[in-house]
């Protein structure tokens, strides 16, 4: 019994921004539970090379190469995936960008495309699946927070409004379309290994600050948010609604 409760065998989940970094990983760790797994990205190329490399793991993997920030380009996408693949049992809404300058300088352009990305797509690719999910009375949804959802940090003040946006956007959709059995929760991951952090990585005064100010004193491996993924997307988190889970080593619980 409970082994079914995180059991996907047979479900369909869609994992935006999936070519690589933290949206790969989620994707590898949800065809590991059972699932079958469509990876988005704009970049067809880098898409097929992902899905090569999870098919060679003897995952079931679909490609759907379109832009999350264009709405039109979402519900065509997302048709089209529920005809050729299947319905779509599961959302994680991953597609997201960086871009860290002082605020008295962020250009208007920039804040707009940082928000099409991290906030916009998490409404525009939310909406089109939950279309389709509240005729079926079910569905998972995930919405990939950060533990800038709730702290700030110098320089990134346009990153961390997307990302409260995204905290708030979570609630309100758990709100909205949870009597249609729909479930809507938050992943905040803390501070974690990818090629995006690489540079973060390396820079060794900011590897001893976080390492500092992480209680679990490390940074954090992406595998490790495999589980609580799973666990937003199984029927183990069938009365967990508008949350928000941070994988993060204890960042937000301290000073």
């Amino acid at each position: 019994m409970t082994a079914a409760l995180f059991d996907l065998s047979d479900r369909i989940a869609l994992i935006t921004g999936s070519s690589q970094g933290i949206g790969y990983t989620l994707a590898r760790g949800l065809s590991a539970a059972g699932a079958k797994v469509i990876l988005n990205a704009r970049n067809q190329e880098k898409l097929e090379a992902a899905a090569v490399r999870l098919r060679s793991e003897g995952a079931t993997v679909y490609t759907a190469s379109f832009d999350v920030t264009d709405q039109r380009a979402v519900a065509s996408g997302i048709a089209e995936i529920e005809s050729s693949v299947g319905e779509l049992d599961i959302l994680v809404n991953n597609a997201g960008i960086q871009r860290r300058m002082p605020l008295e300088d962020f250009p208007a352009e920039t804040w707009e495309e940082l928000m099409r990305t991290n906030l916009d797509s998490v409404f525009f690719v939310g909406q089109a699946v939950a279309r389709q999910m509240i005729p079926r009375k079910r569905g998972k949804i995930i919405n990939i927070c950060s533990v800038q959802s709730e702290l700030g940090r110098p320089s990134i003040a346009p990153y961390t409004a997307s990302k409260g946006a995204v905290k708030m956007l979570t609630k309100g959709m758990a709100i909205d379309w949870g009597k249609h059995n729909i479930q809507v929760n938050g992943l905040g991951p803390g501070y974690f290994k990818t090629e995006l952090t690489e540079a973060l990585v390396k820079d060794e005064d900011f590897t001893a600050w976080l390492v500092g100010r992480t209680p679990s004193g490390r940074w954090g491996d992406v595998d490790e948010l495999i589980g609580a993924a799973i666990f937003l997307a199984s029927p183990a988190s069938s009365f967990v609604n508008g949350h928000v889970l941070y994988v993060d080593g204890g960042v937000t619980a301290t000073l």
